[in-house]
């Protein structure tokens, strides 16, 4: 049957159409209509001609013809297609057509796809024509249309599961496809994917080659494990590194992937490379309750692995009691050494493991050393492990003496011989008093060995005072400090913990003889020089002495002071000077004994008997550090915290060179505080200072006193407001600012002095009512600058450096701030005012708020007339007035924030003149010595013509614009004592650097403060380095961006 009728020409959407189709699954995507079959006919347009193949005629169609419907829904009735939109119904075939285009591209589906599309479409230029489609198939046909139909099935389970349902042909891609789902244990999917599959279970992928069966008993996916074991997974199979499942199951506590690997007979015997099993996996994480289950299938539980360690070994050294005691309770062999000798209690010991080697000591572990020696108790003390040794020691008394004379090996680190023996002496009375009496004795030894001569002096100096060290550290962790301000021990044996150091007093009666012989020696060779005693004469009558002065009461000395050990020194010669072979040895024997002496006194006082033997011999000792200053610096510390011996020693003490001064004030300053490594370590956000520009005093003052006085020593981290750059040279910076607005007159605390370039304290200061607070956050800016070797923009008068360093100020420090007034003062002194009529008494008119008040220079002094007798009196007492009186409070309040960081003793180190150095730096610049100790980087060197060019061009500058190049590129405007080659960096000592910059048009220097670099792009000519270096200069000195 024909249908006859108007057709619609063939347009663009006809020509598109069959243009797609003979593409053939492009990239489109679409999800359209779908294709299928049924039973009877359907009538189309089409244009003439159009028979493809084998196709006679339209009669030869029977009547019958294919159906197109949506989703595979048959279309109905000839009739009712009749009534459908010719072009809806080609939109459809095209969107299914480019469905089957994303799903199979290549291959024999495309080639009957073709086939399929040209019965529904006609070849172009075709007249147009009705037409039916046949429901005759041929067999390709018939293919075709099958593999349509699994392909959308394919389809619609993957979108409905959202997931592949097949899995890829490679083994490659199909392992990483099962992984995700192995490791979720998602078994149902996996069993899904596999079931038609061809995928090798056994397939071993990644870079250390573990099959999916590893990766299910890594993850505990027992449902996964077992569908790949019934699928037949290898449960032996080892990856790269030797790990069978059974491994990883076993270091991860996977019990229910272990049952089931061992029900699938896994070995668990197998080692991987480096000797490990899986008992070694179990023991190693403490896994006790599934040991118990895998110990019944080993066949031996010392297995060793490739160190000769057994599962008891590793068991021990990470401290898992339970595990440990299954492994004993198997039979585990408790004293079996690996092949370095070291047993179960060695590793134990070695990582601090208190509990387990209680066990193995309970159990009768033998006490060994290793191979090279080292034993169970070595092992505990280089780790501190005070536990751990007061087990060994409970089990092994022998083990105690040995303990003390490991105090004498420099080679172990002596605060973990603190550690150890601070716990085990707070055990008991018993131990404290028996470990502080053996440290008494061995410290007894060595300073004799000490005063003997015939020892090396570096090493048995090095002992004594290390030993002494631990022994007073020791002693202040007893059951009772002293803080009763009695000198316990020395003076009457007062407590029993003063028995302690009866061993030495023998030393201290030594040492006191010494110097005794000494002192005889120096005024003999005073009244006959030639008559000088040799070392063997002094150790003579040492003796000599010794028998006749000691009584029943004092223990004799041993003879390591006999004449002959003294003669064959090989040290010395027999005519040496008795000062010079001696000193070093006695001073280092008075360091020792004033530790003990001070360790039995409460904090900041000094022992009585201590300042009672310095007076005794005084002249030794001042001859000792006349001879050799740097016994001062090695030995005698106690000057620094004994202010009634310092005096005694000052003179000798600022004759030494400034530097070594410098280094003995930081030595003792930094004492206890962290390394320079804190330099790099995370800056926590609430230890930043976060400061303001337009506000610095205010907001410093605020930010400063919300810090602890610990944190401010530890480091400083400064951020200004804004900015996001941090480090060294912005703290160089803001002590710099904050430095020069202290003297700002604004808050009326410093007043300039006639010179015009020092300040002091201003006496009416008072206006500002929080004065006092401000003078005190004042000297702590000092004093924390001074702490961490940070200059300051400010330099004082010489009266207030006197003022900070106790120094008592004269007259002519009255210059500074009346100059005239001065010289009055320096007439009076320079003559003589007898009869003159001055009239002058002890007081002076001052102006009080505008009132005229006449104030005493001392009690009564409104009437006491100046005399050419007392007149240098009158002028130290009025010195005073103006230079102290007048700002007592302000001083007291700025050297109250000011000692917080540098104690008064330290800082007495220094006079005047060097305190401003420390402080301030030098105030020239010396351009010769700036260039002599720069350094350069990436390319530069002093020969380049840009180099030369840059230095000329800094000799060049005024001394103002060189200030401002050494605070552009440093963050501050001063050069260290010693000048440039002392600059700081952020982790130390930091040279000045040029480094060199690609040259770009209108480039301009820049700087990295915190180590000190200045990237001087290359210019061609001196002119234009200038004229760049000066705009940075006075542009960009300040504010900061990050590097």
């Amino acid at each position: 049957m024909v249908c006859r009728g108007k057709h619609p020409r063939p347009g663009r959407e006809i020509k598109a159409q069959r243009d797609e189709m003979q593409l053939m699954g492009g990239s489109g995507s679409e999800v359209g209509s779908s294709l299928g079959s049924s039973g009877g006919s359907q009538c189309l347009n089409r244009p003439e001609g159009s028979l493809v193949g084998e196709r006679k005629s339209q009669e030869e169609a029977g009547g019958r013809g294919w159906e197109v419907g949506a989703a595979g829904k048959p279309l109905g009735t000839v009739e009712g297609n009749l009534r459908d939109d010719g072009r809806e119904l080609r939109d459809r075939n095209r969107s299914a057509v480019r469905l089957l285009g994303t799903l199979e591209p290549q291959g024999r589906l495309r080639s009957s796809l073709r086939i399929f599309w040209e019965v529904l479409m006609p070849p172009t230029g075709q007249k147009k024509a009705a037409w039916f489609i046949p429901v005759d198939r041929s067999p390709m046909m018939e293919r075709a249309m099958e593999q349509l139909n699994v392909q959308l099935n394919r389809l619609t389970r993957s979108l409905r599961r959202a997931r592949t349902v097949e899995l890829p042909e490679d083994n490659e891609t199909a392992v990483y496809t099962l992984m995700p789902m192995v490791m979720a244990d998602q078994h149902r999917s996996v069993s899904e994917l596999l079931l038609n599959s061809k995928f090798d279970v056994n397939y071993a992928f990644g870079r250390v080659k573990r099959s999916l069966l590893h990766i299910a008993a890594n993850c505990g996916s027992v449902e996964c494990l077992v569908l790949l074991l019934k699928r037949g997974a290898n449960p032996n199979y080892q990856d790269i590194s030797g790990c069978t499942p059974l491994h990883l199951a076993a270091r991860n506590g996977q019990k229910k992937c272990m049952g089931k690997l061992l029900e699938y007979n896994a070995d668990v015997n197998i080692c991987n490379n480096e000797g490990l099993t899986a008992i070694h996996w179990l023991a190693v994480n403490g896994r006790t309750e599934l040991l118990h289950d895998l110990v019944q299938h080993v066949s031996n539980v010392d297995v060793e692995d490739a160190m000769g360690q057994t599962a008891l070994h590793v068991a021990c050294q990470n401290g898992h009691k339970t595990t440990v005691l299954c492994l004993l309770d198997s039979g585990a062999d408790i004293n079996r050494p690996n092949v370095s000798g070291a047993t179960p209690l060695y590793f134990a010991c070695s990582h601090g493991q208190r509990d387990t080697a209680q066990i193995l000591l309970s159990r009768g572990a033998k006490y060994l050393a290793d191979k090279n020696g080292i034993t169970p108790l070595d092992l505990c003390v280089q780790g501190g492990y005070g536990e751990t040794c007061e087990i060994l020691i409970q089990h092994h008394n022998r083990l105690f003496q040995t303990l003390i004379q490991m105090t004498q090996n420099d080679e172990i680190k002596e605060n973990m011989l603190r550690q150890v023996l601070e716990h085990v002496s707070q055990q008991s009375d018993s131990h404290y008093q028996r470990i502080l009496t053996s440290l008494a004795e061995v410290a007894t030894t060595n300073g004799h060995k000490l005063l003997s001569l015939s020892s090396s002096y570096e090493a048995q100096m090095k002992s004594l005072l290390r030993i002494v060290r631990i022994f007073c550290h020791v002693f202040r962790l007893g059951p009772s400090s002293p803080n009763n301000g009695n000198d316990m021990g020395y003076n009457g044996n007062k407590t029993p913990r003063s028995q302690v150091f009866k061993p030495l007093e023998l030393l201290w009666h030594s040492l006191d003889e010494w110097l005794v012989l000494i002192s005889t020696e120096l005024d003999r060779n005073r009244k006959n020089p030639s008559a000088s005693a040799s070392s063997s004469e002094i150790a003579s009558l040492l003796l000599k002495q010794r028998e006749v002065d000691h009584s029943g009461s004092t223990p004799k000395l041993p003879s390591l002071l006999d004449p002959q050990i003294v003669m064959e020194t090989e040290v010395y010669t027999d005519r040496e000077d008795v000062i010079s072979m001696t000193a070093n040895r006695l001073s280092a024997v008075i360091q020792a004994f004033y530790m003990c002496c001070s360790c039995q006194m409460p904090q900041g006082m000094t022992s009585p008997r201590f300042i009672e033997f310095v007076c005794k011999h005084d002249n030794v000792l001042k001859c000792f550090v006349t001879r050799n200053p740097k016994i001062i610096f090695n030995h005698f510390h106690f000057l620094l915290e004994c202010p009634e011996l310092m005096s005694r020693f000052m003179h000798i003490i600022k004759g030494q060179p400034f530097k070594d001064r410098c280094e003995w004030f930081y030595e003792h300053l930094l004492a206890g505080q962290p390394d320079s490594d804190m330099v790099h370590r995370p800056v926590n956000e609430n230890d930043i200072l976060l400061i303001h520009r337009d506000s610095i005093f205010r907001s410093s003052c605020e930010m400063v006193s919300k810090s602890t006085n610990e944190k401010l020593k530890q480091g400083i981290a400064v951020r200004f407001h804004g900015e996001e750059g941090m480090g060294q040279g912005v703290v160089r910076e803001w002590f710099d600012i904050l430095s020069s607005e202290i003297i700002n007159p604004d808050y009326a605390l410093f007043t300039q002095s006639a010179d015009g370039t020092t300040f002091q304290p201003n006496s009416n200061s008072s206006v500002n009512p929080d004065h006092l607070n401000y003078f005190q956050f004042a000297g702590q800016i000092l004093g924390l600058a001074l702490y961490h070797r940070q200059l300051v923009n400010i330099y004082f008068t010489r009266s207030f450096y006197k003022h900070i360093l106790g120094i008592p100020v004269n007259y002519q420090d009255v210059s500074s701030i009346d100059p005239e007034y001065a010289k009055n003062l320096q007439w009076i002194l320079d003559n003589d005012i007898s009869d003159l009529g001055l009239e002058l008494t002890f007081s002076v008119e001052t102006d009080v708020f505008g009132a005229m008040e006449e104030v005493p220079l001392k009690p009564g002094g409104t009437s006491i007339l100046v005399t050419q007798d007392n007149k240098a009196e009158y002028v130290q007492l009025v010195t005073e007035l103006r230079m102290t009186r007048a700002i007592q409070p302000q001083i007291n309040a700025f050297l109250q924030g000011f000692h917080t960081f540098i104690p008064a003793s330290l800082i007495q180190l220094f006079d005047e003149y060097e305190l401003e150095l420390l402080l301030s730096g030098m105030p020239e610049i010396d351009v010769q010595d700036w260039c002599k100790n720069t350094e350069y980087t990436s390319g530069y060197d002093p020969q380049e013509p840009v180099i030369q060019w840059f230095w000329e061009v800094v000799e060049s500058l005024t001394q103002e614009e060189r200030v401002l190049l050494l605070q552009f590129v440093t963050g501050s405007s001063r050069v260290p004592h010693g000048g440039f080659a002392y600059l700081m960096g952020g982790s130390g000592l930091q040279k000045f650097t040029i480094a060199a910059v690609p040259y770009t048009s209108n480039l301009l220097p820049t700087s990295s403060t915190c180590i000190n670099m200045l990237k001087l792009p290359e210019y061609p000519s001196q002119e234009v380095l200038r004229d760049r270096l000066l705009v940075a200069l006075h542009c960009g000195s300040y504010g900061y961006t990050m590097a």
